[in-house]
């Protein structure tokens, strides 16, 4: 019995324990096989252990390329989508204007599509416009894809700022542009961050809209698609497990400046 009542007052964080170790377990399988010596072409099989892809990450051809491409896109579309985003949220709750509800539901499609569907649309429109294949094609079908999420995030923070806040601002004489940096920004800057975070990930790791518009431009994700078929090199594996590091230590510091903010405000 004791042991019974004992599981049943930690059900939930033993379930919340349980559900993290299965979404960290394909990472940790990942960073493990950045070690191995494979071989043969395709790193599944454990081998023996080794350093070498970490010593040369971009000893496979194109594999930094690649990457580097990806990165460029995804900053430039995080750009572009962030901007063009915060400005159509703060337009969609600040003002009244025709079809300001239809816009409201049309903003939701691309979330709400399959990304075959709007991959297809995209290239049709690039088709007809006579527009080439390649890096911009990518970019403008990324800022199309992540802006959806950006309003969303952003919006929601927007309806959540106490107006008042800004009046106190302009009852001290605060003119427009002052009160939107010093007042308005700030409290909206937690949304704008989070739409931005989560567009820089959606367009790095996207396949299938850059897929279809990619032309001859190969992408991060459609060189270990490719890579895939012929033999998987270590090297992808170090990229991953490199990345993954770095996302988790943004994480780590955030909530360590977070925590520190918190406790001089205390």
């Amino acid at each position: 019995m004791p042991l019974v009542t004992w599981l049943k007052r930690r059900l939930v964080v033993i379930a919340g324990l349980l559900t993290l170790a299965y979404l960290l377990l394909p990472n940790i399988v990942v960073t493990v096989f950045s070690f191995n010596k494979p071989k043969g072409r395709f790193n599944y099989a454990w081998q023996r252990f080794s350093t070498d892809a970490w010593k040369d990450p971009c000893g496979v051809a194109d594999l930094c390329g690649s990457l580097s491409l990806s990165l460029q896109i995804a900053l430039w579309a995080t750009l572009g989508a962030t901007a063009l985003g915060t400005m159509i949220a703060f337009a969609l709750v600040r003002y009244r204007f025709r079809a300001r509800g239809a816009i409201n539901s049309l903003i939701f499609l691309p979330m709400a599509m399959p990304e075959v569907v709007m991959a297809a649309s995209l290239l049709t429109l690039f088709l007809n416009m006579g527009a080439q294949l390649g890096f911009w094609t990518i970019l403008i079908a990324h800022i199309m894809f992540c802006l959806s999420f950006v309003v969303t995030a952003v919006k929601a923070r927007v309806m959540s700022m106490d107006p008042r806040l800004e009046e106190a601002a302009r009852d001290l004489y605060a003119g427009p542009v002052q009160t939107f940096c010093r007042v308005t920004l700030p409290i909206a800057a937690p949304g704008i961050a989070a739409g931005a975070l989560l567009s820089f990930a959606l367009s790095f790791d996207d396949f299938i809209i850059t897929n279809f518009n990619a032309g001859s431009t190969v992408t991060f994700p459609m060189f270990v698609w490719g890579s895939a078929q012929r033999g998987t090199p270590v090297q992808i594996n170090v990229i991953g497990t490199a990345m993954f590091l770095l996302a988790v230590l943004f994480v780590l510091v955030s909530m360590l400046v977070t925590g520190r903010r918190g406790r001089q405000k205390a």
